[in-house]
């Protein structure tokens, strides 16, 4: 067992007995893990460790942007001032995530059709 290991195990204990670990939320629930089998074995636990302090891979973030920006747009008339703007950003984010070799299908909603419609024929996009 590693130093650490023994070390983080030690204070463990002792806040156990100290009962510091009695009101914790989830207590006598069952755990619920993410599946982690795709990650190598060795980096599970700093993949954790970002997951949980909020940080997305880039791909991620692009894709997170771009569901935000399809929603926007459903609620936007071709004829609003901002319309081209989002849409353009839209564009631009599907483009990178094919790049990165990401599917783009989740944007094949209403988006594919509303977008590439209204962008037809213009030259400044």
């Amino acid at each position: 067992m590693w130093l650490i290991d023994r070390l983080v195990e030690q204070h463990i204990a002792e806040a156990q007995k100290n009962g510091e670990l009695d009101d914790l939320s989830g207590s006598g629930k069952k755990l619920v893990l993410d599946d982690d089998s795709h990650v190598p074995p060795g980096l599970r636990a700093a993949y954790r460790l970002m997951k949980n302090s909020g940080y997305l891979p880039p791909e991620l973030e692009i894709r997170r942007e771009a569901v935000e920006l399809d929603q926007l747009l459903a609620g936007l008339t071709p004829d609003d001032d901002s319309y081209d703007q989002h849409a353009k950003r839209l564009v631009l984010l599907e483009m990178k995530l094919r790049q990165a070799g990401m599917s783009t299908t989740f944007l094949r909603g209403d988006y594919g059709d509303r977008v590439h419609r209204h962008f037809k024929g213009k030259e400044d996009v």
